[in-house]
């Protein structure tokens, strides 16, 4: 069974994690973790640091070392807020290129938040029904509506620890007018995430990375400590918690991984008031985390209030558990939530589509004849499985860049589709689409073109002969008012014949149009193309 490896490279830390594939399920068989802090540089230059830059590297190839003795079959390696920001990062996913051998694959805020969805409610027990999920990380916050394992609204805001202490808190203890500031900007963020994510009737908030869980931990540390001593009522008092029901006799608060919005609010404000010898000695946040604490802290202390939340239940798994779920639901048609993945990320073409002004019932007829020239003619063009996908998306997208100018649309339709956000595509598998949709006029697919300069030399050939099952598809749709043609393809050895059986406004305009595509045809697949009447 094949191996996956996935790689978050955040701004804080790295993080592995190698997952075999076990009855259709994902084994783990090892992680790693390194703090790196590649994002302190960015968020206050502009620029990944060559420390950072070096320190980051040093832990990949640690990974790289444990991802060949466990023998990966796949790896996925991606980036986050702190790439996102860095005028230098090209240089940086060059230079792990040649160090490693890995393509740096940096993902947006919105799909970050879309992939810890998926760890979390593919793996997690009891993450069903409404449940806002929030990764606070070093650069940024995702905060995710779910409800019934499905995105509602998911929104990424600049408000991760290491950016807010870089850009407020650099002097120790934090300065007063330091915290005064960052409170500001936290409230103007989390006013704008409330624009967008109505949190009503949730009955679970679920939160990810190593603040969440510094921040349970000396939050339930705190508790036990206060209820120990019987220091005040409110600690023997139990409170309402965000997971199940606390065990008779022991509070919310004291339960593993669960922060109460009280404690919580509390935590932050003795934290503030701490130099860093102090934080550091707060069970559960240690040295390394001290540093960033209070931000992340207040962060949370602040979400927890304006939204009116009870608090947060704590969960290790997080971004690369989402990478390495996808990975799983790509290869394995059998995987436990595979069809939901494809409808998902069918949902999402649908939706780009609409965004720049297609309708997608129309374009149906065209994706239909681009699926059925896929499967009938497997034997011919050869195509790995993944392009049956990628040739759907690419005949419902076909026409986006018309929203942009009719003329040359074709060369703005293949900008759209690498520059959009859609759900279960990589940047690389958007590439590929928008590549497939781009030679639909009078240009034909040329080494060195833009539209393949970012794809491997050796899928150049695979985008070519999807390019011609596109272009079959669409010559066979000419004429949009007439009912839709069945066609039946026979491949011989030296020819191939397309036959179609005309509809109520006959099938000339289709025989002439499918005609013109023979010479293109005969030059990719090196055989004669006939278009006749059934």
């Amino acid at each position: 069974m094949p191996t996956f490896a996935a790689i978050d490279i955040g701004s804080n830390s790295c993080r592995l994690k190698i997952a075999k594939v076990v009855a259709h399920e994902l084994k783990t068989l090892h992680e790693d973790r390194e703090v790196t802090r590649l994002g302190a540089s960015v968020f206050e230059s502009g620029l990944v640091s060559p420390d950072a830059m070096a320190a980051t590297l040093r832990a990949l190839k640690r990974f790289q070392r444990a991802v060949q003795a466990h023998g990966v079959d796949q790896i996925r390696v991606v980036a986050t807020a702190a790439m996102r920001d860095a005028r230098n990062a090209a240089a940086f996913q060059a230079w792990v290129k040649a160090e490693t051998g890995w393509n740096l694959e940096v993902i947006s805020g919105l799909e970050e938040g879309r992939l810890i969805h998926r760890g979390l409610v593919n793996t997690e027990q009891g993450v069903s029904g409404r449940v806002l999920l929030v990764d606070l990380g070093g650069g940024s916050c995702e905060i995710t509506l779910s409800e019934h394992k499905r995105i509602k609204e998911t929104i990424s805001v600049p408000l991760g620890a290491v950016r807010l202490t870089e850009e407020f808190l650099q002097a120790d203890p934090p300065p007063a007018d330091g915290l005064k500031q960052m409170r500001q900007l936290i409230l103007r963020e989390l006013r704008r995430a409330h624009r967008r994510i109505q949190p009503t009737d949730v009955g679970l908030v679920v939160a990810t990375s190593g603040t969440a869980a510094a921040l349970a931990e000396a939050c339930a540390a705190a508790e036990a400590k206060s209820a120990g001593k019987g220091v005040g009522k409110a600690a023997k008092r139990p409170r309402r918690a965000t997971a199940k029901r606390a065990p008779a006799g022991q509070t919310a608060g004291t339960m593993p991984g669960i922060a109460p919005a009280a404690e919580l609010r509390k935590l932050a404000g003795r934290l503030a008031k701490m130099a860093l010898p102090e934080r550091e000695a707060v069970p559960g946040i240690g040295p390394r985390r001290a540093e960033i604490i209070v931000a992340g802290a207040q962060v949370f202390a602040e979400l927890v209030e304006s939204f009116s939340l009870p608090g947060f239940r704590y969960s290790p798994l997080g971004l690369r558990d989402g990478i390495l779920a996808q990975m799983l639901a790509e290869q394995d048609s059998r995987a436990a939530w595979h069809k939901e993945f494809e409808h998902e990320r069918w949902v999402s073409v649908l939706s780009t589509a609409r965004r720049y002004g297609v309708d997608p019932r129309q374009a149906e007829p065209v994706r239909a004849h681009t699926l059925q020239l896929y499967r009938d003619l497997k034997a011919l063009h050869q195509l790995p499985a993944e392009y049956e996908a990628w040739l759907a998306a690419a005949a419902v997208l076909r026409d986006t860049g018309k929203f942009i100018n009719h003329q040359g649309h074709h060369r703005h339709t293949q900008y759209i589709i690498s520059s959009s956000e859609m759900y279960g595509y990589t940047q690389l598998q958007r590439t590929m689409v928008s590549a497939i949709a781009r030679y639909l006029g009078k240009s034909r697919p040329q080494p060195g073109d833009r539209a393949l300069r970012n794809i491997p030399a050796v899928e150049h050939r695979n985008v070519q002969r999807a390019v011609v099952l596109l272009r079959l598809a669409v010559a066979l749709n000419q004429d949009r008012a007439s009912d839709v043609l069945r066609m039946a393809a026979k491949v011989y050895p030296k020819r191939v014949y397309l036959e179609l059986e005309p509809g109520r406004t006959g099938a000339e305009l289709e025989l002439w149009s499918l005609r013109k595509e023979a010479d293109y045809f005969r030059e990719v697949f090196g055989r004669d193309l006939f278009a006749t009447l059934a």
